[in-house]
């Protein structure tokens, strides 16, 4: 199954603890407190829930789920 922006969102304010709506899709995720780390432990579960093939440098070089979207393959 494909990912979308809104599952995207979802697991990101899910990783933060924060609620999806509060999670812009157009706005640097570093500034919410996302860091290297979960960006690792977003990035492994989309690659075994999801069959995603980004990397860890393409998500960390524009930390936004905008620009993630088309990486990650989302629809």
């Amino acid at each position: 199954m494909a990912l979308t922006i809104e599952q995207i969102r979802t697991d990101v304010a899910d990783c933060l603890g924060e609620d999806p709506a509060d999670i812009p899709v157009d706005e640097n995720l570093i500034d919410y407190g996302l860091d290297s780390v979960r960006i690792m432990a977003l990035l492994e579960r989309w690659r075994r829930d999801h069959a995603v093939s980004a990397d860890f440098a393409d998500l960390a070089e524009q930390p936004a789920i905008e620009a993630w979207a088309p990486l990650l393959g989302a629809v």
